[in-house]
């Protein structure tokens, strides 16, 4: 499968609830080139994700009510660039097959993925961020 990704990305940002305060403060952190882009997440995360920042996010449902399903269908539609997926290895989801759902379509798609602070520092810095990129 061949993916085009343009220069302004389509970011989800998605986090479990043990991650969210740490997504929220690694996101300030790249405020300024979030914005060059455009926005989505689950619905908890998105919501902390405008107040917080002031940017625009687009809201899907919570993770647990389908959310991450969302997400994973809209990367399955080509409509998602990368995901960025705070997620907490060490708790129980009740939502687990969802999650693993949307880890393996992205996986499938070819998207870039980023499960933890230092992954999403090297892809939004990157200098294929702000480039178009075909794989």
């Amino acid at each position: 499968m061949i993916r085009s990704a343009p220069a302004r990305k389509r970011i989800a940002l998605v986090a479990h609830d043990a991650k969210k305060e740490d997504l929220i403060a690694w996101a300030l952190g790249h405020r300024s080139e979030l914005a060059r882009h455009d926005l989505c997440a689950t619905g908890t995360t998105g919501g902390l994700l405008h107040d917080r920042l002031g940017l625009d996010v687009f809201r899907y449902r919570s993770g647990p009510l389908g959310g991450d399903l969302q997400i994973g269908a809209a990367i399955a539609e080509g409509r998602i660039d990368m995901l960025i997926f705070f997620w907490d290895p060490l708790a129980a989801q009740p939502h687990d097959p969802d999650v693993k759902a949307l880890l393996r379509i992205a996986a499938v798609c070819d998207l870039p993925v980023a499960c933890n602070r230092s992954t999403a520092d090297y892809l939004l810095s990157s200098p294929m961020i702000s480039a178009g990129y075909d794989s």
